[in-house]
């Protein structure tokens, strides 16, 4: 693992970096709105991905790094995306993902940075409880092949409110943080399995061979 400071317009940002020997796609994440880079689902993907031929990166966004409690403007998030994309320079297909906020951030860039694949977890197909301010249109937009691994319980978007046709894995008793209650005959551990599973077999079906 390695941790390097990219210079972004929005100020510092940090890229820790866990590198595969004989990469065949390069991933690379970004958090969201409240959680940094050190949830257990990208925690988990860092750790097992490069094992299997992934370079991961995770992107702690400027605001994050700054010690600021709310997140700034999207396009803020996205410049500092850009900004990483622009340092990895991968010669391997290149999958930009990250967990909610940073999933919109994935799906707004992927197509001007030339990505080769979406990872979206925990996609905020809308705020909670206002399900008419859909944010489908960035989802869509990415036109990329897209995983969404989306929570079973997750108030800002159940897999039922995404449209037929969306590759989706779902986490059976997961709330919108992957998060599944004491009593759900799965644990934390068993969730990040889950999305390592999905997001491997994803990738090395539809990006890295594609």
């Amino acid at each position: 693992m390695t941790e390097r400071t990219i210079a972004t317009p929005h100020g510092d940002a940090r890229l820790v970096s866990h590198r595969s020997r004989h990469p065949v796609a390069t991933l690379l994440l970004s958090h969201g709105a409240g959680a940094g880079i050190d949830t257990p689902d990208l925690e988990g993907l860092a750790r097992s991905l490069p094992g299997h031929g992934i370079t991961v990166h995770r992107l702690e966004q400027p605001w994050k790094v700054a010690g600021r409690k709310v997140a700034t403007a999207p396009a803020t998030l996205d410049d500092a995306l850009r900004a990483a994309a622009d340092w990895i320079r991968p010669r391997t297909p290149l999958v930009l993902g990250g967990r909610s906020a940073g999933a919109r951030s994935a799906a707004r860039s992927a197509r001007s940075l030339g990505a080769s694949g979406l990872l979206a977890l925990s996609f905020p197909l809308h705020p909670p409880g206002r399900p008419e301010r859909s944010r489908l249109d960035e989802l869509v937009s990415a036109r990329v092949p897209t995983l969404v691994i989306q929570g079973e319980r997750d108030p800002m978007g159940t897999p039922e409110e995404f449209p037929d046709g969306t590759n989706l894995t779902v986490v059976p008793f997961a709330d919108h943080s992957l998060r599944v209650p004491k009593s759900a005959p799965l644990s934390a551990d068993d969730v990040v399995a889950m999305v390592v599973e999905a997001t491997l077999e994803w990738i090395v079906r539809d990006v890295a061979r594609g």
